[in-house]
């Protein structure tokens, strides 16, 4: 009698979508055996490769509900993944920990309450005489940010993990296409993928999850499904301060929702998503160091060396992530917002279980 694996092995499935999500998803089902072919006319300009990769999952406020859910089994599966994957890559991991500032008072009280009824050793209040508040205040010539400190919680290189993807999927042999997916339909007991050149490819399985372009694809099939664009930013400053050492200060950080990352002692990068737009905002230097009341005099906008930005998706109507297996066959996995890279374990899981139903 053949394995399950076995049988699964003559299963085609297509993937359209080669941000992290899309790479889970194969490296998921490519464990499980299917045969697996990912569609991206433009994989390295997707919204992945401008993430930050900060994984904010324990200090998480809202405890309960399915956004915490998926949090809460991602946070279990993340340790199992970076084993795995560190045979592609030793070098891969996740930074630790993650600190989360603010200069309002209002919500530094929101925090202490959030410690206090948790009661996990893994959080940590950080008041102003702490050596990391200290810095940070040194650093930032000011003397008003108090916040929060998870030991379990960090960041992982999103680039880094994007190229052991690669290496991992190369390495399993799994078919990539530089095309676009313009339409997909079904036929008989298969999906039809219909490229721009007109071309169908045919597929036991479709999952969906080209962001933004997700909608275009499923529109037709009447599933009312609305998604935003979400513009994620993000500079790189440099420094020529000899009394600044950015070194100094804890490995990544936010601080009233700026992501903040040291790269070297004269470097720091700083971005964040909360913009409802396609296009860039030419005030962008404002824009991301607006947690300071005054800005040091290292931190001007002539010091930027570097500047990117991405798409990204919320839904319109629905909670963040979409994930649902619209009909037999048809699964999508979008809308992550914040959260893709945070998200991803779960999200694989999740697919992989709704295809093991579908074919038992």
């Amino acid at each position: 009698m053949k394995s399950l694996k076995e049988n699964f092995q003559k299963k085609h499935i297509i993937i359209i979508g080669s941000g992290i999500i899309g790479k889970f998803n194969a490296l998921e089902l490519s464990e499980l055996g299917f045969q697996i072919t990912i569609i991206d006319p433009a994989q390295h300009k997707n919204s992945s490769n401008a993430a930050l990769g900060l994984l904010m999952g324990n200090m998480y406020q809202k405890r309960k509900g399915r956004s915490w859910d998926l949090r809460k089994q991602s946070i279990e599966l993340w340790p199992k993944w970076i084993k795995f994957l560190q045979k592609f890559n030793y070098e891969l991991k996740i930074e630790k920990p993650l600190i989360q500032l603010t200069t309002n008072e209002a919500k530094f009280k929101k925090l202490e309450k959030f410690i206090y009824e948790n009661q996990d050793q893994n959080l940590r209040i950080l008041e102003t005489d702490s050596l990391f508040i200290k810095n940070i205040n040194k650093a930032f010539q000011t003397k008003n940010i108090k916040g929060m400190i998870s030991f379990k919680d960090g960041r992982i290189n999103a680039k880094s993990l994007l190229k052991t993807l690669d290496t991992y999927l190369k390495n399993k042999k799994i078919n990539f296409l530089e095309e676009e997916i313009i339409k997909i339909r079904k036929s008989n007991n298969q999906w039809i993928s219909i490229t721009r050149k007109n071309e169908g490819i045919k597929s036991d399985i479709v999952i969906v999850c080209n962001s933004l372009k997700a909608v275009d694809l499923i529109d037709h099939l009447s599933h009312n499904i609305k998604l935003i664009p979400v513009l994620g930013q993000a500079i790189e400053v440099d420094i020529n301060d000899a009394e600044v050492n950015l070194l100094s200060l804890p490995k990544q950080f936010n601080i009233d929702g700026k992501n903040i990352i040291p790269k070297s002692k004269n470097k720091l990068i700083i971005g964040s998503t909360d913009e409802y737009s396609t296009n860039p905002e030419e005030n962008i230097f404002e824009k991301l160091t607006d947690f300071l009341d005054k800005k040091p005099s290292w931190l001007t906008k002539d010091k930027i060396s570097k500047k990117w930005f991405g798409i990204r998706s919320r839904p319109d109507g629905n909670p963040s992530p979409i994930m649902k297996n619209l009909e037999n066959g048809l699964i999508i996995c979008t809308g992550f917002y914040k959260n893709g890279i945070l998200l991803a374990p779960a999200c694989s899981k999740w697919v992989a279980n709704e295809i093991k139903n579908y074919f038992s």
